[in-house]
Parts: structure tokens; C-alpha cells; sequence
């Protein structure tokens, strides 16, 4: 549970991997399904947690584990502070698993949370807060669309079509 709950979270927020291993209970807001990241330069920012399957294993991982028992959120089986790299090994591990050949990066969830977001239109002005970037150019790096979205884009909205040129 707690490693889906870890995969969700990379996905949802949009979460740096130090944040995630640094979260403590203390920073979850149970009842609006909120999460406060202290992110670089000691930036706290606020994260709602909208997907009903990511706040049912919240939910759930409360009942089961008790995270209130330990300072930190994840833990290891040592009930320790759940480390970066160990979370970089149970994702290799998912991948291999599932005979993913592409190397997955914890970054790569916060990249595709970022794409995403720009792919459904939304403000890069809201993905900077949401990222925790205080510089609009270090967003700017997640613009790069894919070609489909192009192709959709062109296919629906295309600049020519504004134009009637007679020959």
C-alpha cells in the first residue's frame, strides 16, 4: 500500500523526490485532502489532493499504518525515514515488473504531471506554484509539447483556415 500510495502521490502532486520523503503526517490535511510541501529554499506550498482513489489510499494508509507513529510519512521496514533511492529502487523494480525497458525516474512523474497539466490548457502561471519553481523559466522547461497535441491543435485550429486567399 505504501508504495502504490508513493507512486500516486509522485503522480498527483507533481512532488519533488526529497519532498516526498521528507513529508510528515503533520503535513497532511486529512479532512480537505491537502498536502503542505516545504520544497527548495524552505518554500512551503499547499497541494489539493482531488483524485478519489489517491484520497481513498490516504485513507487507508492512515487506518493501516499509522504514520502519526513516526515523525515521517513513508518509512522503511526499519520504520525509518524512507530514503530517496530506496524510493528510485521501487520504481526500477515496478518497471522491470512490468517489462517496461525505458528507465523511470521519480522525476519523470513530476514531468508528466507538468505536461499534462500544459496539455489540458492550464496556466503555466498555476503549474509554477504548483511545482514550487520561483522562476517562470525553470516551468518553462516542462512546454515542450508532443506531437499529438501539435496535431490536434493544428487539426482543430488551424491558422491558415483564418485566412481566404483567392488564386
Amino acid at each position: 500500500m505504501r508504495n502504490i500510495l508513493i507512486l500516486e502521490m509522485l503522480f498527483a502532486t507533481g512532488i519533488r523526490i526529497s519532498e516526498l520523503c521528507s513529508l510528515k503526517s503533520e503535513h497532511f490535511d486529512y479532512n480537505d485532502y491537502i498536502v503542505k510541501i516545504y520544497g527548495k529554499g524552505a518554500k512551503e506550498r499547499l497541494i489539493q489532493i482531488c483524485n478519489e482513489n489517491v484520497q481513498l489510499l490516504i485513507d487507508q494508509y492512515k487506518l493501516l499504518v499509522k504514520p502519526q507513529e513516526n515523525p515521517y510519512y513513508f518509512t522503511n521496514r526499519l520504520h525509518n525515514r524512507l530514503s530517496e533511492q530506496s524510493v528510485r529502487n521501487m520504481i526500477n523494480e515496478y518497471a522491470e515488473r512490468a517489462k517496461i525497458s525505458q528507465h523511470i525516474t521519480p522525476h519523470m512523474f513530476r514531468h508528466s504531471f507538468a505536461t499534462l497539466l500544459l496539455e489540458e490548457d492550464v496556466d503555466i502561471r498555476y503549474i509554477q506554484q504548483m511545482l514550487g519553481h520561483s522562476s517562470i523559466t525553470t516551468t518553462q522547461i516542462y512546454t515542450y509539447t508532443s506531437l499529438s497535441k501539435q496535431k490536434k491543435i493544428l487539426a482543430t485550429k488551424p491558422p491558415r483556415n483564418k485566412f481566404n486567399i483567392c488564386f
